[in-house]
């Protein structure tokens, strides 16, 4: 069959997956449902964010690709089940933007990014179910540290939050002192979570985003641990035999050498 033209036209992706799920199409792409692709869409967008901590740009439109081809796919297979279509998903879409942008498309007036997202709640909480929580929206799937940050701003949108960092930091000794009183090993991983849980907000309040953070602290965990293995294999040494100041005078070797 002649091959697709105009590769740069969102049209041409949703026409390419038509196809491919199509009887003349691809054999895999008709088996999937959103239910077998649920890992491939995680995935991906854990592959974004790894290609934003690198700030590899190249490889960042790439991974957006991805990504895109999983939400066209979704929605072809929606399509074909008689669910909705790519064309509902892009109107619902816009149809929120326009909704939650007042000042932009109507005539509200607003006078920072501040006030933009204390209406953007407001806002969010006329569409909700009366007895619906504000917390609702927030997929209990994700990541545990970003579902903590997530429902901690949702709450301080509204007003529940501490009037100053050193409140958090209060509330960060005290956990840690609950922690070291804790008994049982129950207690202690309820006492750990509390200390994550107040981290997590403390991170929130500080615009950092634990998650991105953490992963950043892994992957140069990994360059580094990598490179002490590799001057062990350059030296001939077991590094499992060396003692706890080698291994550490290695670490600070690969710290160096990695320009850290």
């Amino acid at each position: 069959m002649p091959l697709p033209q105009s590769l740069d036209r969102f049209t041409t992706l949703v026409e390419i997956i038509a196809l491919l799920r199509s009887p003349e199409g691809c054999p895999w792409d008709r088996k999937q449902t959103h239910e077998s692709l649920r890992k491939n869409l995680l995935e991906e967008a854990y592959e974004v964010l790894e290609a934003m901590d690198e700030a590899d740009m190249d490889k960042l439109s790439e991974e957006f690709g991805d990504l895109l081809l999983q939400i066209v796919l979704h929605s072809q297979i929606a399509k074909d089940n008689g669910e909705f279509t790519v064309d509902d998903v892009i109107r619902k879409i816009n149809e929120k933007l326009i909704y939650r942008h007042p000042h932009v498309f109507g005539d509200t007036k607003v006078r920072d990014a501040e006030e933009v997202t204390v209406n953007w709640e407001e806002l969010k909480k006329n569409k909700r179910r009366k007895e619906a929580s504000v917390l609702d929206g927030v997929p209990a799937s994700m990541p545990a540290l970003a579902y903590s940050q997530a429902v901690q701003g949702r709450v301080a949108r509204i007003g529940f939050d501490w009037q100053e960092d050193s409140g958090v930091l209060e509330k960060m000794a005290e956990e840690i002192d609950e922690f070291k009183a804790a008994g049982s090993q129950q207690q202690k991983e309820e006492e750990f979570g509390d200390i994550l849980f107040t981290l997590a907000n403390f991170a929130r309040r500080q615009g950092i985003d634990l998650e991105s953070a953490l992963r950043k602290s892994n992957r140069r965990f990994y360059k580094r641990f990598s490179a002490m293995e590799e001057f062990c294999r350059q030296r001939g040494l077991d590094f499992s035999k060396l003692s706890f100041d080698e291994q550490n005078e290695l670490w600070e070797e690969a710290k160096q050498s990695l320009g850290e």
